[in-house]
């Protein structure tokens, strides 16, 4: 990610709901050295957010919702949320919850894209997002999967502003000339059962060793780590709860 601090349109945070909190915790201290620390107020429901030394990284959440599948979650940098919410339903989007006040860290809302894929809109106030990006341990790129990239480059074109550059088979998603992501269409190689989603990648030093310390974790290897042409080493990985993560090296790693 070209992106060091939270920009508009960019993402600005990656966010876990899990059915265990504490296992998570210690899944991913392991893997990626984290300090998560519990949110003590009630209102909370045990709301984590892990850092890295003094930067916020990455939050891990219990499931509010019966329905709430197990998931990462990416959040994307607005000035407004009312006002990106409302592109969001005028792009054929759809805003499944809010905007909504969070204590006085910034205003939210839950929205999905052309294909059902799942978002988060993000106003900061106090809390201005992650702290640390593109360095060993926190987000570094994020990934659009979509049987619906045709309606996906225009949807988010038109929500945020992006330009879609790269390649036709891995356009890359760019923000004030800034690449941030990708987009991979999903093809019969995807199981039906797979939903359009967005994926985040997290750095790592090693990525040999990310996909070690996951399955010594009881997390799965869903794609084994590969060296990509004119591109990072990845792997993508699925923690012992289920939720799909990526890793990549990080540069000089």
């Amino acid at each position: 990610m070209k992106l060091d601090q939270p920009v508009t349109g960019g993402p600005c945070w990656a966010e876990l709901g899990t059915s265990d909190v504490e296992a998570a915790k210690r899944f991913y201290t392991k893997l990626f050295g984290w300090r998560p620390r519990t949110d003590a107020r009630l209102q909370t429901g045990g709301y984590a957010i892990a850092r890295l030394g003094d930067a916020a990284v990455a939050g891990l959440s219990p499931l509010y919702q019966p329905a709430q599948p197990v998931a990462w979650n990416v959040s994307f940098a607005v000035d407004d949320a009312d006002a990106a919410a409302r592109r969001v339903t005028e792009a054929g989007g759809t805003v499944l919850l809010g905007p909504e006040d969070v204590f006085d860290a910034g205003r939210f809302a839950v929205a999905a894209g052309p294909d059902e894929e799942v978002f988060h809109l993000w106003q900061a106030r106090a809390f201005p997002g992650a702290g640390l990006f593109d360095a060993p341990g926190a987000l570094g790129w994020v990934e659009l999967l979509t049987r619906e990239p045709g309606r996906a480059r225009d949807f988010y074109t038109a929500v945020f502003g992006w330009s879609a550059g790269g390649t036709e088979r891995y356009p890359r998603w760019s923000v004030g000339g800034a690449e941030f992501g990708g987009m991979v269409t999903m093809d019969d190689k995807f199981p039906h059962e797979v939903p359009a989603h967005w994926l985040p990648y997290f750095a790592v030093t090693d990525v040999d060793r990310a996909a070690a310390d996951a399955t010594s974790g009881s997390g799965t290897v869903l794609m084994t780590p590969t060296s990509l042409p004119e591109g990072p080493r990845i792997a993508v990985l699925r923690d012992p709860q289920g939720a799909m993560f990526g890793v990549y090296r990080a540069q000089g790693g």
